[in-house]
């Protein structure tokens, strides 16, 4: 996968986790960010955060339900929007692949996550990947 694409992952992440932590609508964010010239915001990040922002009640649902022993309140906020995104990817992103999803998750979560997060996304996002047929979405 080009790095141009992780980057804009990345930053669709960094969107999410704004839009979170100061209780503001991506599209707002998305909108302020757009004004700024630095760094810039490309199509790619802005589908895919809003894409899952759209889908979120679905997806917090299905991680809630995948998430073995622990509560999308006790992930850390830049863990449960790497999940979100790779989810939306996995389950929704009929041009991405499923094990590209799951490996670009993974990815951006070594890059902005803790030394256990990326372990711990594989193995959600597998066990969604698993059960995909059997989800209704």
């Amino acid at each position: 996968m080009s790095g141009a694409r992780r980057k804009a992952r990345r930053r669709a992440i960094e969107v999410l986790y704004e839009s979170e932590l100061r209780e503001t609508p991506v599209a707002k964010v998305l909108e302020r960010r757009r004004a700024q010239p630095e760094p810039p915001i490309n199509e790619f990040t802005e589908q895919l955060a809003t894409a899952v922002d759209e889908r979120r009640t679905r997806i917090d649902a299905l991680l809630q339900e995948y998430a073995i022993g622990w509560t999308l309140e006790r992930m850390p906020v830049v863990d449960r929007n790497i999940l979100r995104m790779g989810a939306y990817e996995l389950l929704w992103a009929d041009d991405i692949p499923d094990g590209v999803a799951i490996a670009e998750a993974v990815a951006v979560a070594k890059e902005l996550s803790a030394e256990e997060s990326p372990a711990f996304i594989n193995g959600l996002l597998s066990r969604l990947m698993e059960n995909k047929a059997s989800l209704a979405l």
